[in-house]
């Protein structure tokens, strides 16, 4: 693949997005645009299947709806909620850690500016990315594990970080395909281009992948 070939390739992995079901869509659906959600959520996510995450966020946004909430709720009833996931005592102390952060250094508000979001507990980049696009509606670049490989896979980059990658993309990508280009590689890459073993021989993007002609 090609920067030549972005356009026709974004067309099919958008294709292929609506036409099949993954975890990622019902995720995006629980998170919906609102700034807290997408941030509570995007923490939860890490180093947890979507599928599970989705489950666990749709108790858990029963209860919290704020960060008043947050702060509120004993630790041991937040560990309940979040002990279906991966790490998830750590993930309660930077749930508990959140309210008092944002009040401290944004006087309550969260941030719009990935600079800004990275100050607080449990953001990353690729965290801070997801917030400005989906609950801010501006360009980001958001680079996870199936954007870092699949890039990787398909040619178009030759990276070996996600700061890279994500720096790499943003020069090379149009800026109206930022904010859908994590969403559609995640479903891709849930589904059809699996870490340990893609599905290249019926891959709808096979004849623009380096690993893809390789396989055949």
């Amino acid at each position: 693949m090609t920067p030549d070939d972005v356009p026709v390739v974004y067309r099919r992995l958008k294709q292929y997005f609506e036409t099949h079901p993954s975890p990622v869509a019902d995720f995006i659906a629980t998170r919906t645009n609102d700034p807290f959600r997408v941030l509570v959520a995007t923490i939860l996510s890490a180093r947890s299947r979507d599928a599970m995450t989705l489950h666990v966020c749709a108790r858990l946004f029963k209860r919290v709806t704020t960060f008043d909430d947050l702060a509120r709720m004993p630790v041991e009833s937040l560990e309940k909620e979040l002990h279906p996931l991966g790490f998830f005592r750590s993930k309660t102390r930077l749930l508990k850690a959140l309210p008092e952060a944002v009040s401290r250094l944004f006087k309550g508000r969260i941030p719009e500016t990935i600079e800004e979001l990275v100050q607080l507990p449990g953001v990353g980049r690729k965290t801070a990315n997801l917030i400005v696009m989906e609950a801010f509606d501006k360009p980001g670049m958001c680079v996870d594990v199936h954007v870092q490989r699949i890039c990787n896979r398909l040619g178009l980059i030759r990276t070996r970080t996600p700061r890279e990658t994500e720096n790499r993309l943003r020069d090379l990508l149009p800026m109206r395909y930022w904010k859908t280009w994590n969403r559609y590689l995640v479903a891709f890459g849930q589904t059809q281009c699996l870490p340990r073993t893609p599905r290249c021989s019926n891959c709808p993007l096979r004849s623009y992948c380096v690993t893809g002609r390789e396989a055949s």
